[in-house]
């Protein structure tokens, strides 16, 4: 029996797994039908499967779910002695993928879960059935890449503090203290249904950053943007081609302060010219968290008729 601590009051109410496939104690949940196809759900900064809880109860009864927390992300474990860059989290997943096993993936990425995923896809395409961003960055070696990632820099609010905060030295005080301004950084990265708000729900987002050691994961990202220490994975020809040729799905939140639809949906239409794109007005970055019914029913009408 999973206590109600463990579950935040039953708000998350999925019973907990490890593995040490990655080299660290990663906690997943994997949820419903074990012969069915697998929907493999990647967060990013600074979440965690959490996320994904609305998500994994409106299609746990139709397919298998599989939630994983990156390295020094929510129930996983934060190593002291390890890196936290894109590409140690590309290879973590690969790891976990190769370790269950997981095929007929349908890949769901939100914010940095879009690179670790499309990384997972330049290795493994034979692995990926679809591809549906909610938020979520699909960087597979596009020429502009590089040109869109400084441009959204410029115009975005959280990239900007990263950037004077590492400047100032004060990047890993302020991260390592997330316990406590874990809604101040939602909120600067455009986080917008306050109704949510509640005690539970902060500490659901905040527990796990209980001290600046327990803070690697959320500080390594940022860090990384701010000393250009992550490296974005570059498909093969036959990657790309078979990538192309999936079925994809994005859904982009407008209201998003962190990654402009402006700058990155190119990117998706770049690799998927032909896939449908839902625009939400008034949805933020997390949109998982400010309009899951819609997500849920569009990702679910999607994977039906694809």
């Amino acid at each position: 029996m999973i206590s109600p601590a463990e579950t935040f009051d039953g708000s998350f109410p999925y019973t907990p797994n490890f593995t040490d496939a990655a080299g660290f104690r990663m906690h997943y949940i994997d949820e419903g039908p074990r012969d069915a196809g697998v929907v493999l759900c990647l967060h990013g900064e600074p979440s965690w499967g959490y996320l994904f809880r609305h998500l994994v109860r409106a299609l746990g009864g139709h397919y298998r779910v599989v939630v994983p927390d990156h390295m020094g992300f929510g129930k996983s474990a934060t190593p002291q002695d390890r890196s936290y860059w894109l590409h140690d989290h590309i290879d973590n997943l690969e790891r976990f993928v190769l370790a269950l096993d997981l095929r007929d993936i349908t890949l769901v990425i939100h914010d940095f879960g879009g690179p670790v995923g499309m990384g997972l896809a330049a290795r493994h395409p034979d692995r990926i059935i679809r591809v549906i961003s909610t938020n979520g960055p699909t960087p597979f070696g596009q020429t502009d890449l590089v040109e869109r990632l400084v441009a959204n820099a410029g115009i975005s609010p959280w990239f900007q503090w990263i950037m004077r905060a590492q400047a100032d030295n004060a990047l890993e005080t302020v991260l390592g203290h997330l316990g406590f301004n874990i809604l101040s950084v939602l909120k600067l990265n455009g986080f917008e249904n306050n109704a949510l708000i509640t005690d539970v729900w902060l500490s659901a987002y905040g527990a796990h950053f209980a001290t600046p050691a327990d803070c690697l994961g959320a500080i390594g990202w940022a860090k990384g943007f701010a000393l250009d220490r992550h490296r974005f994975e570059t498909p093969s020809a036959v990657a790309l081609s078979a990538i192309r040729a999936k079925p994809a799905l994005a859904i982009w939140g407008t209201a998003d302060r962190t990654l402009n639809a402006d700058h990155f949906l190119p990117l998706f239409k770049d690799v998927f010219p032909s896939a449908p794109v839902h625009l939400l007005d008034g949805v933020g970055h997390y949109c998982l968290e400010d309009a899951p019914e819609t997500i849920a029913t569009l990702i679910l009408q999607f994977i039906q008729q694809n």
